[in-house]
């Protein structure tokens, strides 16, 4: 679904928001000329530039003056900063979308003028290869059209899904945080596979490919994670022995630990806004 040529204003040249403006030009959702970013970086500016032919300038006030759809792709620790600096020239005719962890809508709304429409999303990684998954919520002043539009943006890069904000820390726990533990995980079975005799090279590709089917298995099919596991676990065979040690190993209790313990985390960090 194109923007109806809608004007995307990018404050933060990084990673994430390269895959944001790969992802929507990919799809079409806009064209470059469509795009403005700022950066501090001289370097990433003229990578951005040459690339995918947006502009990319150094100052963030103008990109806002340019953008019917501002997206802050900072870190959490200089927005206040920046909408310290640029907060006062956001008008309530555009749209506020910002990624960055733990800052909550209520923050954000308290450093801008008037009833400005601002959504949260919290994407993950993977987004770098369009492969993202984000969340996404509703501030005060945001309707469902500006809700929408954050789905139609992240979706372009992967899965987007609505949340209610109480609930974005769950979200940062999981998904945010969760392609950690998925890596981890990969690395161990890697590990294991060069244990049995494998190179590195053929012992890692299997397991990230093991990990990308499964994952395709539960989206595509839209089964039940036992009912996929009892698929491949036969009686008396190999599967249900390797089961048996990750039962022994508490892994579904510390993996559930991880999400906890980031949610926590994230709760912290949101408090402190």
């Amino acid at each position: 679904m194109p923007l109806n040529n809608k004007r995307i204003g990018i404050i933060g040249g990084g990673a994430m928001a390269e895959a944001i403006i790969s992802g929507i030009l990919n799809a079409g959702l806009v064209t470059p000329k469509h795009i403005i970013v700022s950066d501090m970086s001289d370097g990433r500016r003229e990578h951005l530039q040459n690339k995918y032919g947006v502009a990319a300038i150094r100052d963030n006030t103008e990109v806002v003056h340019h953008a019917d759809l501002l997206i802050l792709a900072v870190k959490p620790y200089v927005i206040g900063d920046v909408l310290a600096q640029t907060g006062g020239h956001i008008n309530e005719n555009q749209t506020v979308i910002s990624i960055a962890a733990g800052i909550t809508t209520g923050f954000i709304e308290k450093l801008l003028v008037g009833k400005v429409p601002v959504v949260r999303v919290m994407p993950n990684t993977p987004l770098l290869v369009g492969a993202g998954a984000t969340a996404v919520c509703s501030g005060r002043w945001a309707s469902e059209s500006h809700r929408q539009l954050a789905l139609t943006l992240f979706g372009a890069v992967g899965l987007a899904v609505p949340v209610v904000e109480n609930l974005m820390d769950a979200v940062t726990g999981l998904s945010g945080s969760g392609p950690a533990y998925m890596y981890v995980i990969a690395e161990a079975m890697a590990d294991a596979g060069v244990r049995a005799g494998l190179s590195r090279e053929i012992s890692l590709a299997l397991a990230a490919q093991t990990m990308l089917g499964a994952s395709r298995m539960l989206l595509e099919t839209g089964s039940h994670p036992g009912v996929l596991k009892d698929m491949v676990t036969t009686p008396g065979g190999t599967t249900i022995e390797g089961l048996y040690a990750l039962e022994e190993g508490n892994l579904r209790a510390v993996i559930g630990k991880a999400v906890e313990n980031a949610c926590r985390r994230s709760r912290q960090m949101s408090e402190g806004k």
